[in-house]
């Protein structure tokens, strides 16, 4: 196990293995998530827990997470010894929420919180954000099933050392009310950049998403807006249905989602194709070339040029690396690769710099 002392440097310098660019529909889909809300029997919720029954929440729940050996080596990152660009790491990487750690909160106010991951980082665990333990899976491309097997697999094998709390009226109990039953939240992330060039299109799936119990979100789910043609995909309904029909429902409607996309594609590809690699083009020297690069720029031109490589308009950067950039360019990586541990945050002018500094290097 490892406590706490993670080399930011090194960690921002590698990808989670969930980016792996070989998942199915990989062109469309970036990832599947599957997410459980549990809480304890016989502790109040985290927004009603004191300091003291916090830590021994997360004592309790960090030994079992230890022993189950998550994805490999487990990782125990305590939130009230996490620097703030560890906390920005963790969150870019998908591992931790805003309210898990927010970059403002001081150590002591972050007592009882933790999280748990494992080597390739599919498989993690929160403890004390909203619920006293929120599970997470995540695979690679358009693979809820294997998202829902491994998330499942967790639940089981915590629920045989913990008691959850749970009624036979209810299902499980959670901190926010909408996530009471079974406190399933599946996700896909889909990148959209055709379907962002045409937004009485991109309208049409939101629409279709909520006529059918889905959510339309930002990268980072609820409260986050979209970045690079980035968005997520979840259920809105826990209560009432099984894990198993919410997760088919979603596994229903992204094929149609990706289909929707790929038609758009091809028609922008066929009716103005020109315009298309001009476009890619232009990301891509821009990229190669700029001397200060705001994240959702970043962001941008590499939506642009990863969908010139999958119309076959571009084959200068593989979609490994492209997907790696995706993470590193945002601000926590940024500081991480170039900074030297325990350094305060970066000015705003010098992370861009720095950003563009390292898409030069990446992409030249």
């Amino acid at each position: 196990m490892t406590y706490s002392s993670i080399d930011v440097a090194s960690f921002a310098g590698r990808v989670s293995s969930w980016l792996s660019p070989k998942g199915p529909d990989s062109d469309t889909v970036v990832s599947c998530r599957v997410r459980l809300a549990r809480n304890l029997r016989g502790f109040p919720f985290p927004a009603r827990l004191d300091p003291e029954r916090a830590e021994e929440v997360c004592e309790r729940l960090r030994a079992c997470l230890v022993d189950a050996k998550l994805d490999g080596e487990t990782s125990w990152v305590p939130m009230s010894e996490a620097s703030a660009v560890l906390r920005l790491l963790l969150r870019e990487r998908h591992l931790i929420s805003r309210d898990l750690a927010p970059l403002e909160a001081d150590s002591a106010s972050l007592r009882g919180r933790g999280v748990a991951f494992g080597e390739g980082e599919t498989l993690s665990a929160m403890v004390n954000e909203e619920d006293h333990l929120r599970i997470q899976s995540m695979s690679p491309g358009f693979d809820l099933g294997s998202a829902w097997e491994h998330a499942q697999g967790l639940d089981r094998e915590l629920e045989e050392q913990v008691e959850f709390a749970h009624t036979t009226s209810l299902g499980y109990l959670t901190g926010c009310p909408t996530n009471v039953g079974t406190g399933l939240r599946a996700s896909v992330m889909l990148h959209l950049p055709a379907l962002g060039m045409v937004r009485s299109e991109l309208e049409k799936v939101f629409t279709a998403a909520q006529r059918t119990g889905l959510a339309v979100r930002g990268m980072y789910g609820e409260g986050s807006k979209a970045a690079g043609d980035f968005y997520q995909v979840s259920n809105q309904i826990t209560l009432g249905r099984s894990e198993v029909h919410l997760v088919e429902d979603l596994a229903q409607l992204v094929p149609v989602i990706v289909q929707f996309e790929r038609t758009v594609r091809d028609a922008l590809l066929s009716g103005m194709r020109a315009a298309l690699q001009d476009r890619v083009s232009h990301s891509h020297g821009l990229l190669r070339t700029a001397r200060a690069m705001p994240t959702e720029s970043a962001l941008a031109h590499l939506s642009n040029v990863r969908l010139g490589l999958h119309l076959g308009l571009f084959d200068g950067t593989p979609l490994s690396i492209l997907n790696e950039l995706g993470v590193q360019v945002q601000r926590g990586h940024v500081q991480a690769l170039h900074e030297e541990p325990g350094a305060g945050l970066l000015e705003v002018s010098e992370r861009d710099r720095r950003r563009a500094e390292l898409l030069r290097r990446r992409l030249g």
